[in-house]
């Protein structure tokens, strides 16, 4: 069998990750390769070090990004802060609550859950309960921003109430970071990880993290090893610490770390309070057209991401088959729901580069066609317009 080269597609990706990226980032990947350990690699390493403390509002020493996508930069959180015997505080109010009690549970350690329905944030009440029931408690974990039900929790509050109890804090950004207030040290957040395919503007595989002083001083501390050698950040501190001369641990994804590069010198240079407005702009404009078609937003407005929006099918409509008409006719991805959302969903990402005019009014325009022709009980025509009337106005 013969095989020849690959061309994708030119794909408008507005689903739950990844997003589209900027043409400046897939640039940059097509530079030279450098060696991992060239001193011109390095600097740009403490340069990427500097924008990520930047992008993440902290001073922590510990902030780099691991070599692998968002699910490893949570490993790595839980592999290094847990221990056999740890009793961990797991909040689920979505799929990547569950996946925080795997780790907790692949670590030797008991996971105590605190469960709230899909589309609601983690109950502050609920976990101040359990913080009573569990005094010996070590770790809270909780998603910020639950990419499978577009809900954001009240992190501020749940890290002083931990902290209050004398715990530590395991934070999911993978869908926040860039595209909502997050403040690591101000909110005093001990361990927190993102990925770099949403609202970064980058491509998939690499996942930042940073692990407050606090954090780090358990983890110099443990009384086991870590149970991953790749996620240890007692041997990864060697490669990604200050200065020139790095012990080496890995050989790091060169391209994908230029991609990072550039993608947080254009955070850097639109602002992050620029990029937080630009996802919320662009999410009023969204909102606007699918409530004059007839489509709802499933989260409350108070708890509502603006960068990835649920929003419920209409009735009798093969949800499926629009998902599919949108990408063979349109070159548009929009996500299904997950779990208990299965089937009664859509999620629609306006994340990074994606979290744009263009994109908007074409989703919405696509969104009219399709429906329109399956005879879904919508507004027909009305979308765009209603759009554009947010758009008449400056952000």
């Amino acid at each position: 069998m013969s095989v020849s080269s690959f061309y994708p597609p030119q794909r408008t990706l507005m689903g739950p990750g990844p997003s589209d990226v900027s043409p400046r980032v897939l640039q940059a990947m097509a530079r030279p390769t450098l060696g991992h350990l060239d001193p011109l690699f390095v600097e740009m390493m403490d340069q990427v070090k500097t924008m990520l403390q930047y992008a993440f509002q902290t001073n922590n020493e510990l902030t780099m990004p691991i070599s692998a996508p968002g699910s490893a930069g949570m490993e790595a959180c839980f592999v290094n802060l847990v221990e056999p015997g740890d009793k961990v505080i797991v909040c689920q109010n979505g799929v990547f609550g569950g996946r925080m009690k795997e780790n907790v549970e692949r670590c030797g350690a008991t996971a105590i859950m605190v469960t709230d329905d899909w589309s609601k944030p983690v109950d502050i009440n609920k976990v101040a309960e359990a913080l009573k029931a569990h005094p010996d408690t070590k770790i809270v974990a909780f998603v910020f921003a639950e990419t499978s039900t577009g809900v954001r929790s009240d992190a501020q509050a749940l890290v002083k109430l931990a902290q209050d109890h004398g715990c530590l804090v395991i934070v999911d950004a993978v869908t926040a970071l860039g595209g909502i207030e997050l403040k690591v040290d101000a909110w005093n957040i001990d361990a927190i990880y993102s990925g770099t395919q949403k609202c970064l503007s980058c491509v998939p595989g690499l996942s930042p993290v940073s692990f407050s002083p606090r954090a780090v001083d358990v983890i110099r501390n443990r009384k086991t090893k870590v149970q991953s050698w790749f996620l240890d950040m007692n041997l990864i501190m060697g490669y990604w610490g200050g200065g020139t001369k790095r012990a080496y641990h890995h050989t790091a994804p060169v391209n994908t770390l230029y991609a990072l590069h550039e993608s947080l010198v254009m955070l850097q240079d639109e602002g992050l309070e620029q990029a937080w407005a630009r996802h919320f702009y662009h999410h009023s404009a969204l909102k606007a057209g699918l409530e004059a078609m007839g489509i709802q937003l499933v989260v409350e407005e108070q708890y509502r991401l603006p960068q990835l929006n649920l929003i419920s099918i209409p009735e009798g409509v093969d949800e499926a088959a629009v998902r599919a008409r949108l990408l063979s006719d349109y070159n548009l991805e929009i996500g299904s729901g997950l779990g208990a959302l299965a089937g009664k969903v859509w999620r629609i990402g306006l994340m990074g580069y994606a979290a744009n005019q263009t994109n908007v009014l074409h989703c919405l325009g696509a969104l009219d066609a399709v429906l329109s022709d399956m005879k879904a009980p919508i507004e027909r025509g009305v979308a765009v317009s209603a759009a554009q009337a947010i758009y008449s106005k400056a952000i």
